[in-house]
């Protein structure tokens, strides 16, 4: 399993329970309302294997203010947890752009649980001093999810492009700035060093879309 596999396998996970709670996309949709991922802190101990088979849980952590904090796990067939991660997630009103506070009925029916122990880290990733540009990247099609952005997935895809070959992270961060979308042009700056590879996916003017974070 790579990186973004994971991501996409916590990501259908989360969006499954919140169907099965009556509160999934078409819900939100009416609302225009979204929950929109801001941070990910992902702690990897190993990558399944090839037809190995896992099962992948989520649930919520917490509800403050605007904020939600959802865990993630990845378990093999002996109970045992390979992979964990945390997402930090806006309540957006989609009419206004705003971020607002949840009302009970978009929070209580997840209820909240102990969150899985993480590493410690600072909330934002610092970039180092020097960032090496790369060529630019058309955002493509296959880059787009259902909200008609790039899904946060493929920003991990992209990073991965410039990271030693055959990178496996085992901490993974994610700081999500901007949402790209189809036709946007993103310029890649990026830093290798011994213990973690930053790339900075930027606009031309050098605002952030993304930062990721691989050790």
């Amino acid at each position: 399993m790579t990186p973004p596999a994971l991501i996409s396998a916590f990501q259908d996970c989360s969006a499954l329970q919140s169907e099965l709670l009556g509160l999934g996309m078409s819900r939100l949709k009416e609302q225009r309302r979204a929950w929109v991922l801001s941070h990910w802190l992902i702690a990897v101990d190993r990558y399944p294997e090839l037809c190995e088979e896992v099962t992948t849980g989520t649930f919520a952590a917490s509800f403050r203010g605007i904020r939600a904090i959802r865990c993630f796990y990845l378990r093999d067939t002996d109970g045992r947890i390979i992979a964990r991660g945390q997402g930090t997630y806006a309540f957006i009103n989609l009419e206004t752009g705003r971020p607002e506070r949840p009302g009970a009925n978009q929070t209580d029916p997840y209820g909240t649980h102990e969150p899985l122990k993480m590493p410690s880290e600072s909330r934002h990733i610092a970039l180092p001093d020097r960032l090496e540009p790369r060529d630019p990247i058309t955002v493509r099609r296959h880059h787009i999810d259902t909200n008609e952005h790039v899904n946060n997935s493929q920003y991990v895809q992209m990073a991965l492009e410039f990271a030693p070959r055959d990178t496996e992270p085992h901490l993974l961060r994610v700081d999500y700035r901007r949402a790209a979308v189809l036709g946007d042009t993103m310029y890649p700056r990026v830093s290798v060093g011994p213990d973690r590879t930053v790339v900075a996916l930027c606009d031309k003017s050098g605002d952030r879309f993304a930062v990721v974070e691989m050790g």
